[in-house]
């Protein structure tokens, strides 16, 4: 279970566009990649992968234009600690799926939209499995342009070093600091880095995935509250920020806001409780993250 939470935590941070878009501008180097309109990406609430795999990788389709055409993202989110030497044909499998998909829907006239596919590993085993399927079959070569000619991209996060990631600061390179390289005083700095810059409800999405590792013992209790204060002061120096409202206007704000605040983090909550429970978690644990009832839930 403690896999399958983490698996979650991934798939609903790179849910959030702003993380989504630093990791294909960060670490995706192709050229296309600035063309990409990141304000029309849309998630396909669909997964392909196999009933065999999904303790231990989960996926995330993402939908968007390219130059005006739609393209599709495949993220496969692979968390097994032995790496699978025939991964490529597992991708290409997905992808064909997410094809006869979209034929099926009646959404295809006569091409078929790319899909760029793209593994991302965060175990702790160097990545060794070929990239191209052609590499795991034998006398690939003889079939000359009949063979298969499929790739995915892999982004492992273990290959990246400490400091390359400290020089890129941002959600995703931290994210990968934190997987590989966990230093409590290094984070704090790069957190810190963070909330004066990121968007508010992607760094809200990443503490939020530092308490999901507290909860499930992967991380020190007293980390995630050393991250939380940051957090939360950060948020103090911008409220001093309104002390010039008027104290009539400013009640008025304070008034909207926390009843603003409230129903949206009900909202948020009832949002994660839904996908984790599409996702398969059981209700118990839906219940200790959110803080919803059992009833509350089921009713979902």
């Amino acid at each position: 279970m403690v896999h399958h939470i983490h698996d979650f935590g991934y798939k609903r941070l790179f849910s959030n566009v702003t993380i989504f878009r630093q990791l294909l501008e960060t670490f995706v180097h192709e050229p296309w990649v600035k063309e990409l309109d990141f304000n029309s990406a849309e998630t396909i609430e669909h997964s392909f992968i196999s009933e065999a795999y999904r303790e231990t990788e989960s996926d995330l389709i993402y939908k968007l234009k390219l130059n005006g055409q739609d393209v599709f993202i495949y993220v496969l989110l692979e968390f097994q600690s032995s790496v699978d030497r025939f991964i490529s044909v597992r991708i290409l499998n997905y992808i064909t799926s997410l094809y006869v998909s979209l034929i099926k829907s009646g959404q295809i006239k006569e091409k078929l939209p790319p899909v760029f596919p793209i593994m991302l590993y965060n175990g702790d085993a160097k990545w060794t499995a070929p990239e191209a399927v052609a590499e795991t079959i034998e006398h690939h070569d003889v079939l000359g342009q009949y063979g298969i000619g499929f790739q995915y991209l892999k982004i492992a996060e273990n290959e990246y070093s400490a400091e390359t990631l400290l020089q890129i600061q941002n959600i995703v390179s931290t994210l990968f600091l934190a997987e590989n390289h966990y230093n409590l005083e290094q984070l704090e700095h790069e957190l810190l880095e963070l909330f004066e810059k990121e968007d508010r409800m992607a760094i809200s999405l990443f503490l939020n995935w530092f308490k999901m590792l507290a909860v499930d013992g992967r991380i020190d209790s007293t980390d995630y509250q050393a991250f939380e204060k940051i957090y939360t002061n950060q948020l103090e120096v911008r409220q001093m920020f309104t002390t010039a409202i008027s104290e009539k206007d400013k009640r008025l704000i304070q008034e909207g806001e926390a009843k603003g605040k409230a129903e949206g983090q009900k909202e948020e909550k009832i949002n994660i409780a839904k996908q984790m429970k599409a996702d398969g978690i059981t209700s118990e644990v839906i219940s200790k993250y959110t803080g919803l009832s059992e009833n509350e839930i089921k009713n979902l």
